[in-house]
């Protein structure tokens, strides 16, 4: 190269409209909201935690479920209602879900799986609150006709009690996802609360 062009002086040219300010102040201000409420505080910190234990009940939910299908005694007079309705496996599957989604939300923070998480946390209160429904309509249908209206053998009154149990569990379990659910779908993370949600 010619030495001539390396050390050719740079000229910037502005328009008059255009006015360069003499002082530019280096300082940042931050603006700090208090509008997040003490239940959005503890929501937004023992979010991992609380997922954990979603996922938990939806396996513990999935469990019962699953020791229940093996109580059958033959011959049953018909299916229990439980079954029909088919609860333990597809509201274990939003338990399981909805606490994978808070989890991930604690991990990574997006707009996208914000909304995610919060809609999932909705369709698990919805499933908790069907199932306590579900759960208390058949406790009252099949508690005297589990075995049928015969209750003379031991072993029908052994899986009459164990199937009670099992659906009483299911409620308290339905009814302490809803409880953890129900926050979260309807507080959750707001986007004003982006950064401090996690």
């Amino acid at each position: 190269m010619n030495s001539n062009a390396r050390h050719s002086p740079v000229f910037l040219i502005f328009p008059p409209e255009v006015a360069v300010p003499d002082y530019q102040a280096t300082e940042f201000t931050a603006t700090t909201y208090g509008s997040e409420s003490p239940v959005q505080k503890f929501l937004a910190t023992k979010m991992k935690v609380i997922g954990t234990i979603q996922i938990l009940l939806g396996i513990m939910n999935f469990s019962f479920g699953i020791v229940f299908l093996f109580t059958l005694e033959n011959p049953y007079p018909r299916f229990p209602f439980i079954f029909v309705s088919g609860y333990p496996f597809w509201g274990s599957i939003l338990f399981i879900n909805s606490g994978a989604f808070l989890i991930a939300l604690k991990r990574k923070l997006t707009e996208t799986l914000m909304k995610l998480s919060q809609l999932m946390n909705f369709l698990s209160a919805l499933a908790a609150t069907g199932g306590i429904i579900l759960l208390v309509f058949s406790f009252l249908l099949d508690r005297n006709y589990i075995c049928g209206y015969s209750q003379k053998s031991n072993p029908c009154n052994a899986v009459t009690i164990l199937f009670l149990g099992i659906l009483v569990m299911l409620i308290v379990f339905s009814i302490i996802e809803l409880f953890i659910s129900l926050p979260y779908s309807i507080l959750g993370c707001h986007s004003e609360d982006y950064e401090e949600c996690c």
